[in-house]
């Protein structure tokens, strides 16, 4: 697999939810996929080896997988129409620990609530989760509804999260 002509380099990296698959070209992180998803079973050109835009991801996901850090540096490709894109910014904003329905995303990118499915289905289509944290979007009525890596992922990661969300004296 190429994009704009760049060889992907490909690196897995083991998490407490399954083995994910970085892909990275010479400057910026394009995918991050979950072991058991389709898209990792395919066959592309993407390489193994090493490259900074791996090496940096690979240590932001261990700082986050274990509670130290949720702060994601490393540069994204991020390719999709200008609302795709809007939904996926938007996404990145939820502060950790917490969470928004689809229709919160869809009033905020679009003014109105017509675009709620839309806004699910770029969830769905979004090729970096964790890092663009689609995991954050709940029904309207706080229950957990779709997500590419499994509602348990989903689950785990809100926890995940919850846990790490600065409280009290401590939330400067």
């Amino acid at each position: 697999m190429e994009k704009g002509g760049d060889q992907l380099q490909a690196r897995w990296i083991d998490t407490p939810i399954g083995p994910m698959r970085a892909l990275a070209d010479a400057t910026h992180l394009v995918g991050l996929e979950f072991h058991d998803e389709a898209a990792a079973a395919r066959a592309d050109s993407a390489t193994s080896g090493t490259s900074p835009v791996l090496d940096r991801i690979e240590a932001e996901l261990r700082a986050y997988f274990a509670g130290h850090s949720a702060e994601f540096h490393t540069p994204l490709r991020i390719e999709g129409n200008e609302l795709e894109r809007k939904v996926w910014q938007r996404l990145c904003e939820v502060p950790l620990g917490e969470t928004c329905s689809y229709g919160d995303i869809a009033r905020d990118t679009t003014g109105g609530l017509e675009a709620v499915r839309l806004v699910a289905k770029y969830c769905g289509t979004n090729r970096i989760p964790v890092v663009i944290p689609c995991h954050r979007c709940i029904g309207s009525d706080g229950s957990l509804t779709g997500f590419g890596g499994g509602l348990w992922r989903k689950k785990w990661l809100l926890r995940h999260e919850g846990r790490m969300r600065p409280v009290g004296l401590f939330a400067l």
